[in-house]
């Protein structure tokens, strides 16, 4: 199976969110915590004391993710980009879950917060879906390779 266009569009969203909020959160982590998301809203201060260890190492998480995406989207085959959605899957929901149970700040963060969290979830979901591509016709009488089967 082929990695199609909208697969690589997609991981190419996991490239820019892995690079948005890793690179800020590694490398400047004092500002990271005190303004993101950006745009005047507040979402890390309000959840308790400053912790560099802490908003570094999911800097370092994010660009993992990211690079994951990159080098996915540069992959032949949709099973990279396949493998590269269950981590972010497995990742957005658990954090979205958290988000959940735990809301914090006025209404407007609370909402905006989980939609962009919810939209990171479903990128990992989206990812892990299979192409919607038709299957080649296999030539009668001869094995598939090895890519055929594993459709």
């Amino acid at each position: 199976m082929d990695n199609t266009p909208l697969r690589r569009a997609l991981l190419g969203l996991g490239v820019a969110l892995g690079a948005y909020v890793g690179g800020w959160a590694y490398f400047a982590p004092d500002s990271f915590y005190s303004a993101f998301p950006g745009f005047g809203l507040h979402w890390i201060d309000i959840d308790g004391a400053f912790d560099e260890h802490l908003i570094r190492d999911v800097g370092a998480l994010y660009l993992a993710l990211g690079a994951a995406s990159l080098g996915a989207a540069f992959a032949r085959a949709a099973q990279p980009g396949r493998v590269v959605g269950l981590a972010w899957a497995v990742f957005g929901v658990l954090h979205f879950g958290y988000h959940v149970l735990h809301p914090e700040g006025s209404a407007g963060d609370v909402v905006s917060s989980l939609v962009s969290l919810g939209l990171s979830a479903l990128l990992g979901v989206a990812l892990l879906l299979p192409s919607r591509r038709p299957a080649r016709p296999s030539v009668a009488g001869t094995v598939p390779t090895r890519t055929e089967a594993t459709r």
